[in-house]
């Protein structure tokens, strides 16, 4: 990825929430049992029998193919430059370069520790693919890549932790090329009703870790932007009761993380898949 160009807000250092800190550095989510494998997202289960119990493989594989519905949305992927934000310990970048043949993929991270978990697990595919897979520091508002640098942006299951989508709004599109493809997922609060409950129901939301963004608003966000095109998608029926169904299975299983089940259930938050293509006339 290479450009000639730099945006204002690359020499700021990264600021790590508390709750960020946290639950992502010295407890360290991907180890998780709820999150097997070192992935950390709730899966996309379509395809996974629903009428037998469920394995640590039909667990993994849930994740992955999470990132493979974001990944398909942008299009054509061979030998293109790719980032994804919010990578956790990039093995969702890893994922997209051996079986999406972009040219490299960089993994953004806000949380130092992750990018070192990152850099060791994927140190094979880092050595079989040099140059091609790196990860850096950075935050969504943030990011630390020129102008113009990249075909496509994607994200899985962590634009509820960024707390400027404006700034990200913005950096995404500064970061992408004219006509470049943006594509994420994870949970939204359904409207602003929904947003003021969703504290009062889930822990996460009350200690700040995840922000109550509102779909629509977030969509609005993204076209105030540039982008056009700006698409939200809810996936929620292949993701929330299979996941539960997981969680029953963990030591997870009496406590408060299935109250997400019934925040879906209850329509106040749905996970959702949002496309968007970068202005073309930049």
């Amino acid at each position: 990825m290479t450009a000639t160009k730099r945006g204002p807000l690359m020499a700021q250092e990264p600021r790590i929430p508390g709750q960020v800190d946290t639950i992502y550095g010295s407890w360290d989510l991907s180890s998780v049992p709820a999150f097997t494998g070192g992935f950390i997202n709730f899966g996309y289960w379509r395809g996974i029998p629903r009428d037998q119990p469920l394995t640590e493989g039909d667990r993994l594989r849930s994740e992955q193919q999470l990132y493979r519905v974001v990944l398909r949305e942008l299009g054509r992927t061979e030998g293109l430059d790719a980032v994804e934000v919010g990578c956790g310990i990039g093995l969702g970048c890893a994922l997209a370069l051996r079986e999406f043949g972009f040219r490299e993929v960089c993994g953004i991270d806000l949380h130092p520790a992750q990018l070192d978990r990152a850099r060791i697990a994927n140190a094979d595919a880092m050595t079989e693919h040099p140059g091609r897979l790196r990860y850096v520091r950075g935050g969504a508002e943030a990011m630390p890549l020129p102008d113009c640098s990249a075909d496509c942006l994607y994200s899985v299951e962590s634009a509820q932790h960024f707390p400027d989508v404006p700034g990200f709004a913005r950096e995404a599109a500064r970061v992408l090329r004219p006509g470049g493809r943006l594509a994420l997922a994870t949970f939204f609060a359904r409207d602003g009703r929904a947003a003021e409950a969703l504290p009062w129901l889930l822990p996460t939301y009350a200690d700040g870790l995840d922000l109550p963004h509102v779909v629509g608003r977030f969509a609005e966000t993204l076209s105030c932007s540039g982008f056009t095109g700006v698409r939200t998608v809810s996936i929620g029926e292949d993701v929330w009761a299979a996941y539960d169904r997981w969680l029953a299975r963990t030591p997870l299983k009496d406590l408060w993380p299935r109250r997400f089940l019934e925040a879906y259930e209850t329509r106040l938050l749905d996970y959702f898949l949002v496309t968007a293509d970068a202005a073309t006339d930049r």
